[in-house]
């Protein structure tokens, strides 16, 4: 019964010292053959869209615990956004591909409790006050990332070339969502994770992807990856529910 462990079967918290998102807009054609059962892609203007999450977390650890017993790690995720069912009232949420962490503790608890797919690796962090470093380093360079958020000034403008065509439009796939959805083979259903956070006010800014391998892999190298937009959120507490089953 070990798919019962993995359905997130603990309320966890957390500190989101920095949170970095950037969405690119790819043909659906592309993303399609990743949505399982039950998930339908979530579209805009004929595009279908892929999050890159960088997050700096700090005091994880279960919801019934206090701050200082939590842990501290870097996290690089890779989500499609999705949606369970159809029509407007849809729910909305993330699929998770991969993610990878610095932390070998991270790993081995996320896989054995989600559908996450962590894996190792190693991040760096440069904080300038006006502008925020990333540098990210994975095995075989698989996902390989290298960025740099300018954070001073006026809110950054919509990428050159952004798939979108107002600050609001973007903001409705600047992440993240109410629900991150995993597919459970064993019942063939979706597990929902909602998460709960205080005080978010996502920021545009401006970056330079200077270096990001997992669009080079099958299948995303089929097509041109748009950057569609990039938000910038600091010092946000996030909680997480237990998962519970949708489908």
């Amino acid at each position: 019964m070990l798919h019962l462990l993995r359905r997130h079967p603990i309320s966890v918290a957390a500190f989101f010292r920095h949170s970095l998102v950037l969405t690119y807009a790819l043909p659906p054609e592309i993303l399609a053959p990743l949505m399982p059962e039950g998930l339908v892609l979530d579209t805009f203007r004929g595009y279908a869209f892929l999050a890159i999450a960088l997050v700096e977390t700090e005091h994880l650890r279960p919801s019934v615990l206090p701050a200082f017993l939590g842990r501290a790690f870097f996290l690089s995720g890779y989500r499609i956004f999705t949606r369970l069912g159809r029509g407007a009232q849809s729910k909305r949420g993330l699929k998770i591909l991969c993610s990878d962490t610095d932390q070998e503790w991270m790993v081995r608890a996320g896989n054995l409790l989600t559908h996450y797919n962590y894996r190792l690796c190693r991040a760096a962090l440069r904080d300038c006050g006006n502008e925020i470093h990333w540098t990210v380093r994975t095995e075989g360079s698989e996902a390989d990332l290298e960025v740099v958020a300018h954070l001073a000034g006026a809110p950054g403008a919509l990428p050159e070339g952004s798939s979108f065509a107002t600050m609001a439009e973007a903001r409705r796939f600047a992440g993240p969502l109410p629900y991150t959805f995993e597919y459970e083979e064993q019942t063939r259903s979706i597990i929902g994770i909602l998460a709960e956070r205080q005080t978010w006010d996502p920021q545009p800014v401006a970056v330079e992807v200077r270096r990001n391998t997992f669009l080079e892999r099958e299948p995303f190298c089929r097509a041109r990856p748009i950057l569609a937009n990039a938000f910038h959120v600091r010092d946000v507490p996030y909680r997480w529910q237990r998962g519970r089953r949708l489908t």
